[in-house]
């Protein structure tokens, strides 16, 4: 197999003592920076975090989200956090507010190196992955994305975007997966009603070719769902499907976050030209 290429961080213009930034080496250690750099777009600030208490500043920001906003159950180490074992492998992007820096948005990246030092992505958990064996040396995990209630507008999201593309061009890398989640209360309807219809319209227009399909290992079952109501998937769906990205397979059902994750790819090649010249100058 190949060896994955070498990483070049996005918007940090800095060699690495040891690790990457953002990542812990198992015991709570992040690797330092020898310089950085942080990109201000408007009232926003976007960069990967360097040391383990911005990492923290992120966990927070997700259990804000996830857990007391959405009623996830988290089984965590660390009160009042969202952690879990991909953390220590992963990158971590962040999006400040420029003013209070506090944290405002969030992704996590785990990189094909990295998913192969922690015997997968967090994908493979929930879906049969095998169809996508060949797309593994420069496909990277997106995963645990956020943001702040009163910052959910799309200066965030672009800016989140941004780093991103740049991050995977840097570092020639092409592909993009994960579990988008469609809550199961959704636009007022509480029940899977929503998710089976969203992957029921999704099916019929954003489908992956069969060659990457995957199958979900706990399955939201559709069809004992009403997937005939007309409702629009969530936001960051939408921007993905805008973006190129196309849908993998059918839902699975993840009780503890109570959401039905539809399985999504996204290439760099798939990218729309208005995307491209946005994000890569291209």
């Amino acid at each position: 197999m190949n060896e994955s290429p070498s990483l070049h961080l996005p918007l940090l213009s800095a060699s690495l003592s040891a690790g990457e930034p953002g990542r812990t080496d198992g015991k709570g250690r992040v690797s330092s920076l020898v310089q950085v750099q942080v990109q201000v777009q408007g009232n926003v600030q976007v960069g990967w975090a360097r040391h383990l208490d911005e990492v923290r500043q992120a966990q927070r920001l997700r259990f804000d989200v996830f857990a007391a906003e959405m009623g996830a159950r988290l089984s965590t180490t660390l009160p009042g956090h969202d952690i879990d074992l991909f953390d220590d492998y992963c990158e971590h992007l962040l999006v400040r507010d420029v003013t209070s820096q506090q944290v405002i948005g969030t992704y996590r990246v785990l990189t094909p190196a990295q998913a192969k030092r922690v015997g997968g992505t967090y994908s493979d958990n929930e879906f049969d992955l095998t169809r996508l064996r060949s797309l593994r040396p420069r496909m990277v995990e997106l995963g645990r994305s956020c943001v702040h209630p009163d910052h959910r507008h799309g200066g965030v999201i672009l800016a989140l975007w941004g780093a991103l593309a740049d991050f995977m061009v840097r570092n020639q890398l092409d592909t993009m997966i994960g579990c988008a989640s469609i809550p199961m209360l959704h636009n007022g309807v509480v029940s899977g009603d929503a998710a089976a219809s969203i992957w029921q319209q999704l099916r019929q227009t954003h489908m992956a070719p069969i060659d990457f399909h995957v199958r979900p290992r706990l399955p939201l079952p559709v069809e004992q769902l009403d997937g005939s109501l007309l409702i629009e998937p969530p936001a960051l769906i939408k921007g993905y499907l805008r973006l190129g990205a196309r849908v993998l397979g059918a839902p699975a059902w993840d009780p503890d976050f109570n959401t039905a994750d539809l399985p999504m790819l996204m290439r760099i090649a798939d990218l729309p030209s208005r995307y491209r010249k946005h994000f890569l100058g291209a």
